[in-house]
């Protein structure tokens, strides 16, 4: 799926309804999906956001399989109209039968992705969603120690500081330290040296990606957003980061619990729906 206005055109795969392309004024800002470094765009992810713990994730006692970021990055959406996208499930690896639909919109320089999950079951489900676009890094230069910069604003749009950050040991949150960033927290080869950066409770509402003189060139807001994931592969040479709203996280090591109670873990009652919604800004 193609869609563009006079500044924008995105393509969308009908592969996990993925972004694959963002195209402002002639220049793409979406990873490539090179397979060295990550051979995703931006990901999906659904039913789970991060690692269950051991790769599973129980449900009215029962233990159901479940890879890190959940199965809707995999599965094939059906193209619709107006720029939506839908998934139907319904497996043993997932018991609760529901829909997933996308929604991509340009509205001016913005680009909206909205994703609708719809319960069609007949008792309530439980799951997490998030976003995981990767972008461009401004004019990288492997050969420079700093790659371009990220700033974090909350809800009120006001600088973020000191954040807690979630530590994480074999993808699973093992504990949480007060961390004092720079307004700009400049992006380096060794940034993400322990795996991504996790600020949890809604302090972050809003990404800015900029470039290496700190000058802002793309925002990615998500006020409903729980947690707020900054990652890349610690991979010399890497050329991207991913700026990861969610509404969920991973599970803290040692977690055996129900779907239920998992860390923002939420539900729908029998063919009520639940909206996720993502702004890229393009400055």
């Amino acid at each position: 799926m193609k869609l563009n206005n006079n500044k924008i055109a995105i393509e969308v795969s009908p592969h996990g309804a993925e972004l694959l392309s963002l195209q402002y004024a002639g220049r793409e800002y979406m990873w490539s999906g090179d397979a060295a470094f990550w051979n995703r765009h931006a990901p999906i992810l659904f039913p789970a956001v991060g690692k269950p713990f051991e790769n599973i994730i129980h449900i009215d006692g029962k233990a159901y399989t479940m890879k890190q970021h959940g199965f809707a990055r995999d599965s094939k959406f059906e193209e619709l109209d107006d720029g939506r996208m839908r998934m139907l499930w319904s497996a043993d690896t997932y018991p609760y039968r529901c829909s997933l639909e996308a929604r991509y919109r340009i509205i001016d320089n913005e680009v909206e992705v909205r994703w609708t999950v719809t319960n069609l079951d007949s008792r309530t489900m439980h799951f997490q969603i998030g976003a995981h676009p990767g972008f461009m890094l401004p004019d990288y230069d492997a050969a420079e120690a700093v790659h371009g910069y990220v700033r974090y604003l909350d809800r009120d749009g006001n600088p973020v500081g000191p954040v807690m950050v979630s530590s994480l040991e074999d993808g699973n949150r093992v504990g949480r330290t007060p961390v004092s960033f720079p307004e700009c927290m400049p992006v380096t080869n060794d940034t993400f040296a322990h795996d991504a950066l996790i600020f949890e409770n809604g302090q972050v509402a809003e990404a800015l990606l900029c470039d290496k003189q700190g000058r802002a060139v793309l925002s990615v807001s998500c006020p409903q957003a729980e947690a707020f994931g900054i990652w890349a592969p610690h991979k010399e040479g890497c050329p991207f980061v991913c700026l990861e709203p969610w509404c969920g996280i991973c599970d803290a090591k040692g977690f055996r619990g129900d779907i239920a109670d998992r860390t923002y873990s939420h539900c729908l009652a029998p063919d009520e729906h639940y909206e996720f919604t993502y702004i890229i800004k393009l400055l």
